[in-house]
């Protein structure tokens, strides 16, 4: 994918090309109500806080309520490398479903379910909510069977083993820099 800057890792390709979903003009700016839809489509799990810390970080000073690729790709590429906004394994994920399945049927019902993610801990919108509902709903029992919901959530490569591939790349390079004999 062109995108008009010099990327030099695949950590920097994945990043760009998922800011450029959301670069509607081809600028290479986006909305910074739209950094959050960034690192989820990367496949972080941000808390409101700390999308609000990265578009501190990351909003030009030129033009307020934006992003520039170039200053996103920098710091959300240091946060990916130090393990920042990680989502939990699918191990964390099943124990936390059977929690909420006290009766052992292996399905939460739509309505259940819904409540939680809507009133409990950060609260999903109905938007988040009617996005989430495809992958999740069975479509003939109409419940979430959560093991199967799981694995459609891990289905993506992770973005945090490109990040720990990198940051081993770069140590390496740095490492190879200081071992380099002096010019006589």
């Amino acid at each position: 994918m062109e995108v008009g800057v010099t990327l030099s890792n695949e950590l920097e390709t994945q990043i760009s090309e998922a800011f450029c979903i959301f670069d509607t003009h081809g600028d290479k700016y986006i909305d910074t109500r739209n950094v959050g839809n960034v690192l989820r489509f990367l496949g972080c799990v941000p808390t409101e806080k700390e999308v609000q810390d990265v578009v501190k970080a990351t909003e030009s000073v030129d033009y307020p309520g934006e992003t520039h690729l170039i200053r996103f790709m920098t710091h959300v590429s240091q946060q990916l490398m130090d393990g920042k906004m990680h989502p939990s394994s699918s191990e964390e994920l099943l124990a936390a479903f059977e929690i909420l399945d006290p009766e052992n049927k292996k399905f939460l019902t739509k309505e259940y379910f819904g409540k939680l993610m809507a009133e409990e801990g950060e609260p999903f919108t109905e938007e988040e909510l009617e996005a989430m509902w495809p992958v999740a709903i069975d479509p003939i029992t109409g419940n979430i069977p959560y093991t199967f919901y799981i694995n459609q959530l891990r289905h993506k490569p992770n973005i945090y083993e490109i990040a720990e591939v990198v940051k081993e790349e770069l140590a390496q390079a740095e490492k190879e820099k200081g071992k380099k004999p002096a010019v006589v």
